[in-house]
């Protein structure tokens, strides 16, 4: 079968709601990855075959094919066609996937993956408020009515659900939080993140003008006595904001290119696709889905969780990472060894690509050779993608 290899990765430092990178039109900022994975490969923008880019908030800024509009506010020529991938927080993670395809099929030899969302000007769920009229408007539909009575998707209600199920308490939870803000802030102090950003000028509320090139969310002072005082979001529960993945502004992407593709440019490789999974479960406890979509990669990869030398696990909220490594009896030292989503933010459509950005970067830097990436999707769904460093 033909090969899928990774030979740039990059991203944006990420940004708080209403923070430093608010500023920026969410085209404006994809394409301005776009525009640095072209520079890091010297590749000739007229040979990128596609850009597919994934996006959760699809409306304001964000519609009219937001992937099509990051090419235009790039430096790729009109020719270089683009589309927009939905689904849900793995958005652009499946984008790869996409690319990764496409090149192993033969049918391209050179395609971006990537993924943006301002959350700070296309707020989570705007394009599920809609004005109900004549019982138009609603996402629930008669049909999953029917199917699943009376019953409210919330991805809040499968989280606590799931810290329950997996017997972690509120202290597991909390520890996790801290250690996510620990990790990232002694990642950014050593400089581990210094190759995967990519920095670009934000104007200040004072009118002065900055380098964003750090990741706003992080907490450099945090504690775990002050993580344990955040109130509960619901009574009775377990999770906090602070076990909680960050809003945040951000893009991200990788070049994802076929053998011809890589003799073309000229390059090493980073890393190499070695395997792909998708996986549908249960849509009420909704976030579960990586456990047996990790099992599901494993088994047709031929693989043991031991072979994997670093996991990225989406931090949508703590109890998924957690419950994740105590299922399936993985090294938790491997885990997120840069910290996650609770201290580095969650771009929705973004972080996908920004995983494995980091992921790629961690192999590089630690000199490993597997790498698994998973994250659970609104609905019930989950990716799972292999990659091994080269």
């Amino acid at each position: 079968m033909a090969e899928a290899y990774i030979v740039a990765a990059a991203r944006t430092a990420g940004g708080r709601k209403g923070g430093r990178v608010s500023g920026w039109h969410p085209a404006d900022l994809a394409g301005t990855v776009l525009d640095a994975l072209i520079e890091r490969t010297g590749a000739d923008p007229a040979l990128i075959d596609d850009v597919i880019l994934g996006c959760v908030g699809q409306a304001g800024e964000q519609s009219f094919n937001i992937a099509r509009n990051a090419v235009l506010a790039s430096k790729l020529p009109e020719s270089v066609p683009a589309t927009s991938v939905d689904r849900q927080c793995g958005s652009s993670q499946q984008a790869l996937q996409f690319a990764a395809q496409a090149v192993m099929s033969g049918t391209m030899d050179m395609v971006i993956a990537a993924g943006v969302e301002s959350m700070s000007r296309v707020p989570m769920g705007l394009a599920a408020v809609l004005p109900a009229k004549n019982g138009f408007g609603q996402y629930k539909s008669p049909g999953m009515e029917r199917r699943y009575p009376g019953v409210e998707f919330s991805q809040f209600t499968g989280a606590e659900r799931i810290a329950q199920k997996y017997d972690l308490s509120k202290e597991d939870l909390d520890r996790f939080g801290f250690d996510s803000h620990r990790k990232a802030a002694e990642a950014t102090r050593a400089g581990a993140f210094e190759a995967e950003i990519v920095p670009i000028a934000v104007t200040l509320p004072d009118g002065t003008t900055d380098i964003h090139k750090v990741d706003e969310g992080i907490r450099f002072d945090a504690s775990l006595d002050g993580i344990r005082a955040v109130k509960l979001i619901s009574e009775g529960g377990r999770i906090t904001a602070a076990t909680s993945s960050q809003i945040c502004d951000g893009a991200s992407g990788v070049m994802v290119v076929s053998e011809r593709g890589l003799k073309a440019l000229g390059v090493a490789p980073l890393a190499r696709v070695h395997h792909m999974t998708v996986l549908g479960h249960d849509p009420v406890i909704m976030l579960e889905a990586p456990i047996p979509a990790t099992e599901k990669a494993l088994k047709r990869a031929g693989m043991a969780i031991g072979d994997i030398d670093l996991f990225e696990v989406n931090e949508a909220f703590a109890p998924i990472p957690l419950a994740w490594v105590k299922a399936l009896g993985a090294d938790p030292a491997r885990l997120n060894v840069n910290g996650g989503a609770i201290a580095l933010g969650h771009p929705l459509g973004a972080s996908g690509t920004k995983l494995m950005t980091t992921l790629v970067h961690a192999l590089q830097a630690r000199g490993k050779r597997y790498g698994l990436q998973t994250m659970c999707e609104g609905g019930g769904l989950a990716n799972v993608t292999i990659i091994e460093r080269l």
